[in-house]
């Protein structure tokens, strides 16, 4: 004989448990198109420097030290340097945030992203520092140490969420998890996530080419602060972090 009571029929009108997904894909997958924008203000405006990733940088200045023509360590230094120094700063605080709901780290996260990105814009308006042909030399270390400073602290708090195939500014492991996974489930973010990069970084081109680099610096804070000002909205926002 069974020994498990008959179990009840569900109640009309009862309420029903619903797993709402969580919004930091969509906000990733938003600030994945901002690194777009910040590739082409450093690529294009600043020289040849990466400020949002630094792969580039460390093959970069590996050439200044062989004295191959074009290139120049001291660039290549500070947006290492300055990447360096805002992850070390986000770290410290990830590694306190074990009492603050999420959103508290990520609107702290977006606050700060904003103020460096407006920033440089603030000196990209100095006069004789805008345009993509010449630039005074303090202005370009500068943009380029706020910039890499804003997204060393952006790749240690995306590091934190621990999303997968969505790090925001590199592509390299998700081209190969395409390929070597043949696809696999999360095909469709990889895709995503690649396709975000190029349209932000066209659109960026773009802007930058025939605005200056200002617009697209100031157009980078708005988006990464306004992106997660929505996404925070969420309810699972509200939750408590757990490194």
């Amino acid at each position: 004989m069974d020994s498990h009571p008959p179990q009840s029929p569900p109640v009309a009108g009862a309420p029903v448990a619903v797993r709402t997904p969580s919004p930091l894909p969509r906000l990733l997958l938003l600030l994945s198109a901002t690194t777009g924008f910040v590739d082409a203000v450093s690529v294009l405006g600043l020289g040849k420097v990466f400020t949002a990733n630094m792969t580039g940088n460390v093959v970069f200045l590996a050439f200044a030290l062989a004295r191959a023509p074009g290139f120049t360590p001291v660039p290549y230094l500070v947006a290492l340097g300055l990447f360096m120094v805002g992850a070390s700063v986000a770290g410290r605080l990830w590694r306190h945030a074990s009492s603050h709901p999420l959103r508290y780290w990520l609107l702290r996260a977006a606050l700060l992203e904003a103020v460096l990105f407006l920033a440089a814009a603030a000196v990209a308006l100095v006069p004789g520092a805008d345009g993509i042909v010449a630039h005074p030399a303090w202005a370009v270390l500068v943009m380029i140490g706020l910039t890499a400073g804003a997204m060393g602290f952006r790749n240690a708090t995306v590091r934190q969420l621990k999303v997968p195939d969505l790090t925001t500014t590199v592509l390299t492991l998700t081209i190969t998890g395409i390929a070597s996974d043949a696809g696999g489930p999360n095909l469709r973010t990889r895709l995503l996530a690649i396709a975000m990069i190029f349209i932000g970084a066209a659109a960026g081109a773009v802007l930058v080419l025939h605005t200056g680099l200002a617009l697209p610096l100031a157009l980078t804070a708005f988006v990464v602060l306004g992106g997660t000002l929505l996404c925070l909205r969420h309810p699972l926002m509200a939750l408590p972090h757990r490194p």
